[in-house]
């Protein structure tokens, strides 16, 4: 079944060629049909092939093989993370265009295939990024998923924000790609392969035993600054909040439900072929590099998200601050933390894309996604509320949804003083959510005063829809209850969480084997994280009135100030302190 594998990134990109000739001659609902069979067909095919998975295939696109053992094709690899993935971006990918029919105004010039088009595009991208075997094609695919996605954010070219918002996105990411390829430069100078399992070996053997050199050292850092800055870790993450506040809410459901969580993926794969044998970095180093930014991340992410009254904008900070969760299992280097990490990227997808999922409902229904000025206006909209204060729960880790088993099994993982990250993080992001359920579709508490300038309000809001709606499509329900009804199957299915483990172990622990089930212990830190949450949106709409953001707070929330020009010079920054995190390990060598 390995000759199917390049199919996860032709289906979808024949796809969208068939839709950008032929757009403009189909009525609207046979173009966004065509999108929505293409995707599913995609998505039935990778899981088709992530059951047949072990042991994992490898593929040489176009028949290209190596000669001698050497070769200039396009390497695809076939393994239960990378598969995964694949099957995670189809399926989340099929939800979007599923919530997104009939949803936009008139497509641009009337060209009905132009957005089911860019979506196939980027679920190719997607889908070509986990499966690539070799690095230089993983940058491809990389900047093809992010010019897309640049498009995407700006669909609506018309509005000035839409395009702000896609620019400091564009420019961000293409540095952060920049330096990925300068990465593998050096790694192709070092070592003359771009296979990224031929690159690690070509690395222990120029090493010897003197261990990595500056050379291999900027190339780990070169590489590490694109995949963070697409994994919006602090502090390359600016990008993130002001991308989701314009961007269209199909897009925003797949740049925090997948797109983010490939860099972190990223990370994990190009660190575990290239980077891991004893040419590269040593695992120390990593671990306190990861463990640093994750954490940094993860706090700066969960305080920005509770201060915010633009929910998309609050939604995109929990992402931040999830993320951060995501790479510290990682940064553990263990088969545990491997595991968590995996969980939780899957759990988190499917509540995280319902959350914007009801956002979307309520810019489109109100013209607003402002906390304030939604204040109980929502209150008919009894389902689409249930759905959101349930996602803000499944955030919180509250048992039996898979974003709690995820958790749980990652702060086994940690142990120590990061469990308290793990579960102050997950508490303070989905008190946030519960806040904006209780007070918009409850309208509990008086309204909140306006009292803060460093705010971004969620006010006047052109709707996606051609106009608000006078009810919510059932499109728009029945997605986020699909969605969370698969986080919640995540962690409810016998023998899910140890047929995850298993994949992602065969893949990259070196035989090692760990398992993945609930224990007491996680249950009961999954429980205090959903109190905690419970108690946070509590004391929010019961006092009198929102206090402002204390004093410490306005130093960091002025940091996001939508000039592109800082974030660029954070970008910078953090590659400096990437840098010196892992030069320890190098001057030891």
């Amino acid at each position: 079944m390995h000759h199917l594998l390049p199919l996860l990134v032709a289906v979808p990109l024949l796809g969208a060629a068939l839709l950008a000739a032929a757009g403009r001659r189909l009525p609207r609902p046979a173009a966004e049909l065509t999108g929505l069979l293409v995707c599913a067909a995609t998505a039935a095919l990778a899981l088709v092939l992530l059951l047949n998975s072990s042991p994992p295939m490898v593929e040489w696109a176009g028949g290209w093989v190596p000669v001698g053992g050497e070769s200039v094709g396009i390497e695809v690899i076939g393994d239960g993370p990378s598969l995964g993935m694949a099957t995670l971006v189809s399926l989340l990918t099929l939800s979007a265009l599923a919530y997104s029919w009939r949803y936009f105004d008139e497509p641009p010039r009337g060209h009905a295939g132009s957005f089911p088009a860019l979506m196939l595009v980027f679920q190719g991208a997607m889908c070509g990024f986990a499966l690539a075997g070799d690095l230089f094609n993983a940058f491809v695919f990389f900047e093809l998923m992010s010019v897309v996605a640049y498009a995407l954010t700006g669909f609506r070219i018309d509005e000035a924000k839409a395009v702000q918002g896609a620019l400091t996105f564009g420019v961000v990411n293409s540095l952060g790609a920049y330096a990925m390829l300068t990465g593998i430069g050096l790694l192709y100078a070092r070592t003359g392969e771009l296979s990224m399992s031929k690159i690690g070996r070509g690395l222990d053997t120029a090493a010897g035993h003197g261990g990595p050199d500056a050379l291999v050292l900027a190339a780990f850092v070169l590489v590490l600054t694109g995949l963070l800055v697409k994994a919006a870790t602090v502090p390359f993450h600016f990008w993130l909040p002001d991308a989701h506040a314009v961007a269209p809410t199909p897009v925003c459901m797949l740049l925090s439900g997948v797109m983010v969580e490939l860099g972190v993926y990223g990370v994990w794969r190009v660190y575990g072929t290239v980077f891991a044998g004893p040419g590269g970095i040593p695992a120390a180093d990593l671990t306190r590099a990861l463990v640093t930014l994750g954490v940094l991340t993860a706090v700066t992410g969960a305080v920005m998200c509770w201060y915010q009254r633009h929910i998309k904008r609050l939604l995109a900070f929990s992402t931040i601050a999830h993320t951060g969760l995501f790479l510290v299992a990682v940064g553990v280097l263990t088969p545990e933390g491997d595991d968590g990490a995996a969980l939780y990227i899957l759990g988190h997808a499917g509540a995280k894309a319902a959350l914007f999922a009801c956002a979307g409902a309520l810019l489109d229904r109100f013209g607003s996604v402002d906390e304030r000025e939604l204040h109980g206006r929502a209150r008919e909209l009894r389902a689409t509320g249930v759905l959101f204060a349930v996602g803000g729960l499944a955030l919180a880790g509250l048992p039996p949804f898979g974003t709690g088993l995820g958790k749980a099994v990652s702060e086994q993982a940690v142990g120590g003083p990061l469990t308290v990250v793990y579960v102050l993080a997950s508490a303070v992001t989905a008190g946030a959510v519960l806040r904006v359920a209780a007070r918009v579709f409850l309208g509990l508490g008086p309204p909140p005063e306006d009292t803060d300038a460093y705010e971004t309000s969620g006010s006047a809001e052109r709707p996606e829809t051609s106009g608000l709606l006078r009810r919510v499509p059932d499109t728009m329900t029945t997605v986020p209850v699909v969605l969370l009804a698969a986080a919640l199957a995540m962690g409810t299915v016998p023998g899910f969480g140890d047929l995850v483990a298993r994949s992602v172990n065969e893949a990259g622990s070196g035989g090692a084997r760990a398992s993945a089930a609930w224990t007491l212990h996680g249950a009961l830190l999954g429980l205090v994280s959903a109190a905690l949450a419970v108690a946070l949106a509590t004391a929010a709409v019961t006092r009198s009135h929102r206090p402002s953001a204390p004093a410490w707070m306005t130093p960091l929330r002025r940091l996001q100030s939508g000039h592109v020009g800082d974030y660029v010079a954070w970008l910078l920054l953090g590659s400096t302190l990437l840098a010196a995190l892992a030069l320890p390990g190098v001057l030891g060598g």
